[in-house]
């Protein structure tokens, strides 16, 4: 089976990001043609020069539009492509060599009109980025939903690195406004629409992510706001693994106040699970300073997501208030 694929990017103000990324087109190991289309999204520093840069090298389609968030910027481009299978990048991943050959191979085997690939670190990124992608992708965090062929049938491509066919763009509509959790929606609308979703194995990207703890903790405070949020959308969706971060907060504050009351070795199993983090990441990544910082970007993380989801939690589930007035910072117009 032949497919035209159309890459859909959106940007906003991170020209450095875009030009990293089409250098890691050009070493793509894929000799059909495919077209790259870049939707700057209301940008003050445009990518306009960088992109221009390449189009003597790939086949790109440039477009600038008012800020209206990545969701929709992303129907944008979709709107536009010339493709028949749409693939969405974030601006801050690069891709390996063998990335659009996997996708392609995987999907002329066994077809599906959406997939979804996980996203691993670069050699070259920070260690803080190591860090915190080890936290966000490891099976001893919540990471753990991710890639497993046990959890295929729950799986929920993220835009970081997503496929649509345009036959479910058209069907569904594409991304709602909403951010983040714009991705897990369509991802769920899909499937109502009647069409399946996969995980392709080995369609990894590597992932920057937040380069700074308190870009991290803002942004793990989102995902924790927006998934009560998710869930009264879908509530098929809900999964008891949700409420880990806010458990193991619960878990954290019992545990130190009753060793200082009762005994210290109330710690002892708080103490395990964070040796086993230093340990599981120190052997991954090779470093002693990267295990410690897991170690910190797992408080990070469960604080940020965990604190999130009880404040949306009880507004939205419990008291049933209107998500968007209460969270307009998670809507776009």
């Amino acid at each position: 089976m032949k497919l035209d694929f159309s890459f859909v990017i959106p940007v906003f103000n991170r020209p450095q990001e875009i030009k990293e990324l089409l250098d890691s087109f050009l070493l793509l190991d894929y000799n059909s043609p495919f077209e790259i289309v870049i939707v700057e999204d209301g940008s003050s520093i445009t990518s306009e020069d960088v992109v221009n840069s390449f189009r003597d090298r790939l086949n790109i389609a440039y477009y600038y539009k008012k800020n209206t968030g990545p969701g929709d910027s992303r129907n944008f481009g979709m709107q536009k492509a010339k493709g028949d299978y749409y693939i969405i990048l974030d601006s801050d991943v690069l891709l390996p060599e063998h990335y659009l050959r996997t996708v392609a191979a995987y999907l002329s085997a066994s077809f599906f009109h959406c997939f979804g690939g996980a996203d691993a670190a670069h050699p070259d990124f920070t260690p803080l980025q190591k860090a915190i992608n080890y936290v966000m992708t490891s099976f001893l965090t919540t990471g753990g939903i991710r890639g497993r062929n046990s959890n295929l049938s729950h799986f929920e491509p993220r835009s970081f690195n997503m496929g649509i066919s345009r036959q479910a763009f058209l069907a569904t509509g594409g991304f709602a406004k909403i951010h983040p959790g714009e991705d897990p929606d369509l991802s769920h609308r899909i499937k109502n629409a009647g069409f399946e979703t996969t995980f392709i194995p080995n369609a990894f990207v590597y992932h920057k992510r937040r380069i700074s703890w308190r870009k991290f903790y803002t942004q793990v405070r989102k995902f924790g706001l927006v998934r009560p949020i998710l869930n009264s959308w879908h509530p098929n969706s809900r999964r008891i693994t949700f409420w880990f971060p806010s458990v193991f907060l619960a878990f954290v504050l019992v545990s130190v106040i009753c060793s200082l009351i009762v005994h210290w070795a109330i710690l002892l199993p708080l103490l395990v699970y964070l040796l086993a983090i230093f340990v599981d990441s120190g052997i991954k990544n090779k470093s002693i300073s990267i295990a410690l910082m897991s170690v910190f970007a797992v408080f990070v993380q469960f604080l940020g997501y965990g604190s999130g989801f009880l404040k949306s939690t009880l507004l939205v589930r419990w008291l049933n208030k209107d998500p968007e007035k209460q969270f307009p910072n998670l809507f776009f117009k």
